[in-house]
Parts: structure tokens; C-alpha cells; sequence
């Protein structure tokens, strides 16, 4: 029985890897000194609609040859259309965003202008190069916690342009960061404000914490609650379903320092794991009382969207929480 051998394609795509190893490993494999041959290949990729991932694990070496600077642009040409081509598990520019961010998470500094512009040509791996930049930074930048790298909200705030543009980002998260962030990464404000609505002081649709917990919704600026410490299992915790729209401020009169928290669904793997894991959220502090027992407003820079609760937490024992209003729409 005659076997049919598999089908690997045109011609241009089983021999591109072999020309683009040539071209890379020649002594005078610069545009420059063989011009035609750079031309030659660009052409051969060009017949090639999805290149083996051979070709495509020649990336890296074509940006090194070429950076993003250089004047002579022919090794870039062929880099940027190998990314539009190659599957996304070979994508080099893919890849090299996400090399990005892990070395910004380590606190080297990989070059703003190379990231974006992998971003930016990565084609069919676009969507999982930002899903990346939602997992390894966004969604980090949005939770209440240590201080993130500089360098990964540097790299943070050159990548979120190109995936808010594209519709890889998802706005809540986004919105979260910003307010998290606030000035230590102020780009991320700009890339998507709500526009205007009517909001009011909406109050939560259930209360868990203290039993006297609606003594903070009276209207009752004498009366109040005392708010427990975190980490105890009566922390009062306002909660909005469905959830609260547009959460644009917050009044609050306290005696003694506290913040307050907003709970925001995340995508799958991206910031806190609720109990029993079935689902991800982040948890940005929206705002931070004094409690002088007057009235104090905070006003994030962008409204928060789809807030399902808000934690009161104090910051040291005995602080009442006279008054509280969350300006939003539904």
C-alpha cells in the first residue's frame, strides 16, 4: 500500500527556514551588503501563509540585526510580516512580549519601544499577548498589596494603549488598576473613562459584618458602627447584585483612619481567587478616611465598573463609621 507523505505546504514555506538561517549566519548577511538576497526572502515569505516554527524561532535573531531605531529596515520588514503570519504558540512578537514582562517583573528593563512594537505586529497572537499583560500586570496593578515593579507598570502603561484599542482589555480590570495605581501610573486613567451618567447615593443590597451595620445607612450622623479589625470574619462588607454599574464616589464621616475597598470580577487566573476558586476578583482601595468625624469625599480618577461589594477597613481598633454614601448608577 503506497503511503502518502504529509502535506508540508508550499515550497516557500519548507524552504524559508533554511534561507532565513542563511542569511543570518553569513558573514555579509546585512541589507546592505546583500541587499537582493534580503529581498529574495522577503519575497519567499510572502508566498508563505503560515510559516513552520522554525522560521518563526528566527524572531529574535531578526530583531537583534534590526533594531527598531535602525535606518535600514529590511530585517524588520521581514520580522513584522513573520509575526502577522506565524501561529500564535510560534509567534515571535508574541513571545517577546511576554519575555517583556517577566523581565520587568524582575525588575530588569527590557526596551518600552521593542515591547510595543512586538505588540503591536504580533497578528493572530495579538489576543494572548494581552491576555499576558492582563495576567502578569494589570490584573496585579488592580489589588490592594505590595508595590509593583516600576518597570512592569512602565511596560504596563506602553502595552494597555495597543490592547484597549484593539478590544483586548477588559474595562473593569482596567479601571481598577488606574484607581489602584493612581499617580504611579497615571496613563492608564486616560485609555477608558465612562462617559457621563446620572448617579445618586445608592445603597448596598446586603450588609454582612456587625449586626449594627445599618446604622452607618441611617441617615444618623450620631449613630454609627464600630468596625472590626481585617482578617476577622465580621468585616463589614457592603455587597451590590446585581453589581453596582458605576461606582464614581465615596462620602464617608468616621472617627478614626480606615479604607475602603471595592470588590471588581476579574477573567479566570487574574488577581485574588475567591473561596473555593471558582472565581477570580480584584480589590483596589478606593479610598482612604482620615476620620476627623467629618465628612471626607473620595473621588477616584475613573469610575470603577461592575463593583459587586466594598469592604470598611479600619485601620487600628476602636474606629466608628458614622455615615457612609457610594455614589454610582445601576
Amino acid at each position: 500500500m503506497r503511503i502518502t507523505p504529509p502535506d508540508l505546504g508550499p515550497a516557500a514555506c519548507r524552504g524559508l527556514d533554511a534561507v532565513l538561517g542563511d542569511l543570518l549566519s553569513s558573514d555579509g548577511g546585512t541589507p546592505g551588503d546583500a541587499g537582493t538576497a534580503w529581498s529574495d526572502a522577503r519575497r519567499q515569505l510572502g508566498d508563505c501563509p503560515t510559516p513552520p516554527a522554525a522560521a518563526c524561532a528566527r524572531g529574535p535573531a531578526l530583531a537583534a540585526l534590526s533594531p527598531v531605531t535602525a535606518k535600514d529596515g529590511l530585517p524588520r520588514e521581514l520580522l513584522a510580516t513573520l509575526c502577522e503570519r506565524c501561529a500564535p504558540e510560534d509567534n515571535p512578537c508574541g513571545q517577546a512580549v511576554t519575555r517583556a514582562l517577566r523581565e520587568a517583573a524582575a525588575r530588569k528593563n527590557p526596551p518600552l519601544q521593542e515591547a510595543t512594537w512586538s505588540l503591536e505586529h504580533a497578528g493572530s497572537a495579538l489576543g494572548s499577548a494581552c491576555q499576558e499583560l492582563v495576567r502578569q500586570a494589570v490584573g496585579p496593578a488592580a489589588v490592594t498589596g505590595p508595590a509593583l515593579e516600576p518597570q512592569l507598570l512602565a511596560l504596563t502603561e506602553a502595552l494597555a494603549p495597543t490592547c484597549v484599542k484593539t478590544g483586548q482589555m477588559p474595562a473593569p480590570l482596567l479601571n481598577a488598576a488606574a484607581v489602584q495605581q493612581a499617580h504611579q501610573a497615571p496613563l492608564l486613567a486616560t485609555l477608558n473613562t465612562a462617559g457621563a451618567v446620572e448617579t445618586k447615593a445608592i445603597e448596598p443590597d446586603q450588609k454582612s459584618g456587625p449586626g449594627d451595620a445599618f446604622r452607618a445607612f441611617d441617615r444618623d450622623e450620631l449613630s454609627g458602627v464600630k468596625l472590626p479589625m481585617a482578617g476577622t470574619e465580621t468585616v463589614l462588607r457592603l455587597e451590590y447584585a446585581p453589581s453596582l454599574k458605576y461606582a464614581v464616589s465615596f462620602q464617608v464621616r468616621a472617627t478614626g483612619p480606615g479604607t475602603l475597598r471595592a470588590h471588581v470580577r476579574a477573567p479566570d487566573g487574574v488577581g485574588n481567587a475567591e473561596a473555593g476558586g471558582k472565581a477570580f476578583f480584584v480589590d483596589p482601595t478606593v479610598c482612604r478616611f482620615h476620620g476627623t468625624g467629618r465628612w471626607e469625599i473620595c473621588k477616584p480618577g475613573v469610575p470603577l465598573l461592575d463593583v459587586d461589594a466594598v469592604s470598611v477597613l479600619p485601620e487600628r481598633p476602636g474606629v466608628e463609621l458614622k455615615e457612609l454614601e457610594i455614589i454610582g448608577a445601576r
